[in-house]
């Protein structure tokens, strides 16, 4: 969870300031966390105590009623008995990350990633994004290598990872889509040598640099763990209630990462 918190706020200043190149300041003194963190604490916080996702999202949306939400997303948040929108966005997928440290399944963590998914994200491809992310981090954290979880992603998803970062770098554009963001973010760890190159080869892509760097982060951090000193960069920028819910989550579950 850690990890996608930081890919978050490390590209919060880059969502709109494309920096294709791994040379950059990891945490700028203006980074700042995003809807991504929000909802990311959002699903954790139910997880840990139950609940339901839809609520447990429309709650902290109004606590964090600025933090840069899709147009959607923020209709359905402000209207209580909103149905899902079938949305493809990479939204589910950049808060699904809790489901992949709290479930030892593939099947439980299947289901819940469509759950969590589904309240806002029902089309098949807001669904498959939010999947595969989940089960990513649950077979890094098993301690699967990156070619298992690559041809798990290839197979059980259809997303073609064998592009290499230099070519999907060369044209790549603002994409929302899960279906345009989930493959390269999963390719940005793929390619890693560390956690901390892992983000920034999320961010080097340009593009959704914020939510890729989510999505890359949070399986990074299943597989290499986070160093201490990224670890309190992320803690600095977060507020007392988001620091409290990711704390106690970690403190529960994380010590099963790898």
């Amino acid at each position: 969870m850690i990890g996608a918190i930081t890919g978050d706020i490390v590209g919060s200043v880059y969502e709109f300031d494309n920096h294709r190149d791994k040379r950059f300041t990891l945490f700028r003194d203006d980074a700042f966390f995003t809807d991504d963190t929000v909802l990311t604490v959002a699903l954790a916080e139910t997880l840990m105590h139950g609940g339901d996702y839809g609520d447990a999202m429309r709650r902290w949306y109004r606590h964090y009623p600025q933090a840069s939400y899709g147009g959607m997303f923020r209709k359905w948040a402000e209207t209580t008995h909103a149905g899902p929108y079938y949305s493809w966005g990479n939204g589910s997928a950049m808060r699904v990350s809790p489901v992949g440290y709290v479930f030892d399944t593939l099947d439980e963590v299947l289901d819940q990633a469509a759950a969590s998914a589904a309240h806002t994200h029902d089309h098949p491809e807001g669904i498959k994004g939010a999947q595969a992310v989940a089960a990513a981090i649950l077979l890094a954290r098993q301690g699967a290598d990156k070619p298992a979880i690559r041809n798990y992603c290839e197979t059980a998803f259809g997303y073609d990872l064998e592009t290499s970062l230099d070519v999907i770098r060369a044209d790549y554009d603002f994409d929302v889509s899960c279906q345009g963001t989930v493959p390269p973010a999963i390719r940005a760890f793929l390619e890693a040598e560390n956690f901390e190159d892992a983000i920034r080869n999320a961010i080097s892509l340009g593009g959704d640099s914020d939510t890729l760097a989510c999505i890359t982060g949070s399986i990074a951090e299943a597989f290499y763990g986070v160093p201490e000193w990224i670890e309190a960069e992320v803690f600095h920028r977060l507020d007392a209630p988001l620091a409290a819910v990711t704390r106690a989550f970690g403190e529960r579950y994380m010590s099963a990462a790898r």
